[in-house]
C-alpha cells in the first residue's frame, strides 16, 4: 500500500489497484520457492512509464521486483484523458 500510495502521490500513475495475497511459485537463485505476494496494477501513460518503473524499483524492498507493462489497445476517450490529466506534472 505504501508503494502504491507513493506512486499516486508522485503522479506517476492516475490510479492503482493492490490485489492479494496471491500465491507465487518461482525459481530464485537456483532454488524452487513458493510464497505469498501482493500485486499492484498502475494506470499510467507511455511517457510516464520509465519514471514509474524507476520509482517502483528504487522503493521496493526486493532487489529485483517484477515490473512489467502491458500496452492498452483501446479505451474510452474520457478514461484515457483522465489518465493523461492525472499523470501530468502540473495536475
Amino acid at each position: 500500500m505504501a508503494l502504491a500510495r507513493s506512486v499516486i502521490e508522485a503522479r506517476l500513475a492516475a490510479g492503482a489497484q493492490v490485489v492479494g495475497p496471491v500465491v507465487s511459485l518461482f525459481w530464485h537463485q537456483g532454488e524452487y520457492g513458493e510464497g505469498e505476494e501482493w500485486q499492484a496494477v498502475f494506470k499510467t501513460t507511455v511517457d510516464q512509464y520509465p519514471h514509474l518503473e524507476k520509482h517502483v524499483i528504487e522503493n521496493h524492498p526486493w532487489q529485483n521486483p517484477e515490473v512489467t507493462a502491458i500496452r492498452l489497445a483501446a479505451g474510452s476517450a474520457p478514461y484515457l484523458e483522465w489518465v493523461r490529466a492525472m499523470t501530468r506534472e502540473t495536475a
